[in-house]
């Protein structure tokens, strides 16, 4: 079995926001066969991690010189909307086709096979962990029994980067918005209080908002009003509304404080609940120079505007340096008729053995 293989097998498995034990067992086992130790971690029923180590799981002490990571959960996909299966898993004009193809089941798949090859070329020292819904504020990561990863001074992270070497990314601070009003008569709406029409305000006030922070590396804080929700029937003044917010935070801000600066924009009437908060990732690029280069050669690293479950295992592996790398493209992520460069998939495979084996 090489990359693409895998690839595709993992593809056509549907872990479109949950069910990824199926795709942990397929992973499980090809890491296995290959001779490395091997745990599955399943914390809910149907939805798993793997830690998979060159030396026994079950003792954390030894530090790990490099931990290769990725998820195995995907986002929905509309069929309605595609123009293929998005479980096809087909190849078509040197792209492999499918939900997850780029975000990020082929960086998985590469990163097994490079770690495969390692292991049968005598390399050792050497911790991959895949893990369950990140996509929707890294619970697999968050939820991951920590008796089973050892420390690493290196965490690499295959999130669709085109091959490009990232040395960190944005903050994540997910927040939900509620206002209450006053039911009246849809005839009668000076009887009432309209919910909506108050967050609506707010939605407004926090889309248009143009004093978040910018960094040098990070690039413009963002705000986005990603769920809005109100209302039951037309002749009734809504007495609820509620809306979802997905602020990226980066260097230098606060959540606490945006926290604070959006509850100004909304008014004091709104109650505010916080669903996700990750922290900026931003490595230091002389403590990986050398591993960068194994990866990418002698490129300008960047930094991602998504979050990685990097913002909670790299503190999980006692501080590890970051780095994103893996092969798909950075504008198929979340899009529908999401595809992947085989090409690129297969470069990605030498890349990460290329790392193994200079380290």
């Amino acid at each position: 079995m090489g990359a693409l293989d895998l690839a595709q097998e993992l593809v056509r498995l549907d872990t479109r926001g949950g069910g990824e034990r199926v795709a942990a067992d397929v992973v499980a086992a090809r890491l296995a066969d290959a001779g490395l130790h091997v745990r599955l971690d399943e914390p809910e029923p149907g939805r798993a991690n793997v830690v998979a180590r060159t030396a026994d799981v079950t003792g954390t002490e030894r530090p790990v010189a490099v931990t290769l990571s990725g998820h195995l959960d995907t986002v929905p996909a509309d069929e309605a909307a595609w123009s293929f299966d998005p479980l096809a898993g087909d190849v078509v004009d040197g792209r492999l086709r499918g939900r997850g193809a780029s975000d990020m089941k082929g960086g998985v798949a590469a990163m097994v096979e490079a770690a495969v090859g390692h292991v049968g070329a005598g390399g050792g020292d050497l911790q991959l962990v895949f893990t369950f819904g990140e996509e929707t504020g890294c619970d697999g990561a968050r939820a991951l029994d920590r008796t089973l990863v050892a420390p690493s001074p290196l965490l690499v992270v295959g999130e669709m980067t085109g091959g490009r070497v990232l040395l960190g990314h944005k903050g994540a601070l997910w927040l939900r918005l509620v206002a209450r009003g006053v039911p009246a008569h849809g005839s009668r709406p000076e009887l009432g209080r309209n919910a909506l029409v108050d967050l609506a305000r707010g939605a407004l006030a926090v889309h248009d908002h143009a004093g978040w922070p910018t960094s040098d590396t990070h690039g413009p804080m963002t705000a986005n009003v990603g769920t809005f929700h109100a209302g039951v029937v037309p002749n009734v003044v809504p007495d609820h509304a509620e809306l979802c917010l997905d602020l990226r935070l980066v260097p230098g801000t606060d959540a606490d404080a945006v926290e604070a600066t959006v509850a100004g924009l909304v008014g004091g009437d709104v109650a505010i609940e916080r669903l996700v908060d990750l922290p900026v990732v931003d490595t230091d690029p002389a403590t990986v120079l050398r591993s960068s280069r194994l990866l990418a050669g002698d490129t300008e690293p960047g930094y991602a505007t998504y979050f990685t479950d990097a913002a909670v295992l790299a503190d999980a592996l006692g501080g590890a340096a970051v780095i994103v790398c893996g092969p798909g493209d950075p504008d198929q992520a979340h899009v529908t008729d999401e595809t992947c460069s085989v090409a690129r998939l297969e470069e990605a495979v030498v890349a990460y053995g290329r790392l193994l084996a200079g380290r």
